[in-house]
């Protein structure tokens, strides 16, 4: 019994060792799993900055890259983002257009339909329509054949033959009496598409199914030839919508493979000629900020716009082999935290230190923390050529630039300006002061552009010193003092004392400096400035952009000057982040 009592205990022992000592499963989470391989890309027209110009036109041209394809295959965009063929193919010619059913005139110069019916090309929108409906195309292009300047349309399921073309309703109505067939007169809706070669009068096909589906053209190439596309002065992969989603002009979205859309991003972000490295972390953020915003603009039809609005997307135009490799060797690859796809943010450059996003926009996330930025200092004013900026004001412009920005304020020639500063050393409020005592304060991402400034990053008439690299001083406190007896500074190295009289503030590194200031006050993390002795406010920054996230002159410097691989840039600007490669639907 002893014997085997002993052999028992022995190994209950020996069994809790072992669940004492085995190694710790991980924990288990769900990887990121795109939803789809195709987005919907709105392509916007955009002003010299890159923000928004025009959405939609009324007439749409399309042009095959030559040597890459030839002609279209006409069809319509399912809810699965797959082409579904109707059975009309244009192979007649490699330019068309797509535009509004209205009467519309041709303009040599521009290139492009307007309504009108001036000129020697007019596209009449009145019709005369075969008073039979067909169930697929060859049946109504058979039709059609036997009617003078007929085409066909697509309508709701349904195929209709169409002849001629007429200005008017009269014009119409007297065709129609000699017509020679059963006929009724047409117009099309407000959601009708047109589809004609480009420079002529001559209709391939229309296409209405209401707010259902819109007319979509996919290019015809030969077999193992990727096709390319001209659309307004650049080159897209992937197919085109033609959307009137609202019965008005026509926006033109383009449905690409995702890697095929980072790779119109990426050299448009970034030079295709920057170190491969920082290529690769700007795919894939630029995928990751592609699919955590992906129906940012769903109302609209698609899932993003090309412009600064979401990211910057022109197609193939600035790439080249280098961009596409490091597209190619991020491929799927995405940023998550702690299994969750990331909201990510970049941009342009940080001016020495990036921020915590909730210091800058109404959301916190623990990914997003501010850095002390080391590597920009090795571009800044150099290869960053705008790194350095400045904004100058007398009292009475910075009154009606205040003015101009905030719809009511009544607010007159600026006596004094405060402004806070974040751990970091980045603007968090700013507040203008006038004679009267009238005060007007912006915080976060506002202390930006309501100075029309580059960054949150910046100093108000120099008063705070080290600006040049981007540096700030902080005095601690929390609320305005009457007075500087008793006033108290924290730094690195302890708590030291201000002598009354003067002012002073010191740095992280607990260095004291006396600050020259003019009639200024002492606030908890603020310098009061008042106005300099030439009567100007002088506003001096650093950086270029919103301070969220990576800084894309900063993974640059880290990959051309110290050897770091885009998971260091990304792990850098992104706090415990994780690159992931994603599987693809279907693969």
């Amino acid at each position: 019994m002893r014997s085997k009592l002993k052999i028992a205990v022995t190994s209950v022992l020996t069994l809790v060792l072992l669940l004492l000592t085995a190694p710790v499963a991980p924990k288990v989470r769900a990887d990121y799993v795109p939803p789809f391989n195709t987005v919907r890309l709105g392509l916007y027209t955009f002003k010299s900055d890159g923000n928004v110009d025009q959405k939609s036109f009324p007439s749409n041209n399309l042009e095959n890259v030559s040597g890459l394809g030839y002609g279209y295959e006409i069809g319509y965009y399912d809810g699965s983002r797959e082409f579904v063929p109707i059975g009309p193919r244009v192979e007649s010619t490699n330019t068309v257009t797509a535009m509004i059913d209205k009467n519309m005139t041709y303009d040599r110069a521009a290139n492009a339909y307007t309504e009108g019916t001036g000129g020697d090309v007019v596209v009449g929108c009145y019709h005369l329509r075969l008073n039979e409906t067909f169930a697929d195309y060859d049946s109504a292009l058979a039709a059609a054949a036997a009617l003078p300047d007929s085409f066909v349309r697509y309508q709701n399921g349904s195929f209709l033959v169409l002849s001629g073309q007429y200005i008017s309703l009269e014009q119409a109505s007297a065709a129609s009496v000699d017509a020679g067939f059963d006929c009724s007169i047409d117009s099309g809706t407000a959601y009708t598409v047109v589809l004609v070669e480009t420079g002529t009068n001559r209709i391939l096909f229309e296409y209405d199914c209401g707010t259902a589906s819109s007319l979509a053209l996919r290019p015809l190439a030969p077999e193992g030839v990727k096709a390319q596309t001209w659309h307004r002065k650049y080159r897209y992969y992937g197919g085109f919508s033609f959307l009137r989603k609202t019965g008005g002009d026509i926006t033109v979205v383009n449905y690409v493979d995702i890697e095929d859309y980072v790779k119109g991003v990426v050299p448009w972000e970034m030079s295709a000629g920057w170190p491969k490295e920082a290529l690769k972390a700007q795919a894939i953020a630029a995928r990751t900020y592609l699919m955590s915003n992906i129906y940012r603009h769903n109302s609209e039809g698609f899932d993003i716009c090309n412009t600064i609005h979401c990211q910057a997307y022109h197609g193939t135009s600035r790439a080249d082999a280098r961009s596409d490799l490091a597209v190619d060797e991020t491929r799927s690859q995405y940023l998550v935290y702690e299994g969750t796809l990331c909201q990510i943010y970049y941009s342009s450059s940080n001016g020495g230190a990036s921020e915590n996003v909730e210091n800058v926009w109404n959301e916190n996330l623990p990914y997003l923390r501010g850095v002390v930025d080391p590597y920009e200092k090795d571009v800044a004013g150099t290869k960053a050529t705008d790194y350095y900026w400045k904004k100058t004001y007398t009292p009475s412009s910075l009154a009606s630039l205040l003015r101009s920005k905030v719809s009511g304020l009544n607010i007159s020639d600026i006596t004094n300006v405060s402004v806070t500063y974040t751990e970091l050393g980045n603007v968090y409020s700013i507040t203008f002061s006038d004679a009267n005592g009238r005060k007007y304060t912006a915080s976060k991402s506002s202390t930006r552009t309501i100075i029309g400034g580059q960054s949150i990053r910046y100093t108000v008439n120099g008063l705070v010193p080290g600006t040049t690299q981007g540096g700030s001083y902080f005095v601690n406190g929390g609320a305005v003092l009457e007075s500087l007896d008793g006033a108290w500074v924290q730094g690195s190295a302890g708590t030291e004392t201000l002598p009354s009289g003067d002012v002073y503030a010191i740095s992280g590194r607990g260095e004291i400096t006396k600050l020259e200031a003019t009639g200024g006050t002492v606030i908890g993390g603020v310098v009061n400035t008042g106005v300099n002795s030439d009567g100007y406010y002088v506003f001096s920054g650093t950086g270029h952009g919103h301070n969220v996230g990576m800084s894309q002159w900063g993974a640059y410097s880290m990959a051309m000057y110290y050897g770091k691989t885009c998971q260091e840039i990304l792990e850098f600007y992104y706090t415990g982040v994780e690159v992931v490669t994603a599987p693809r639907v279907g693969e």
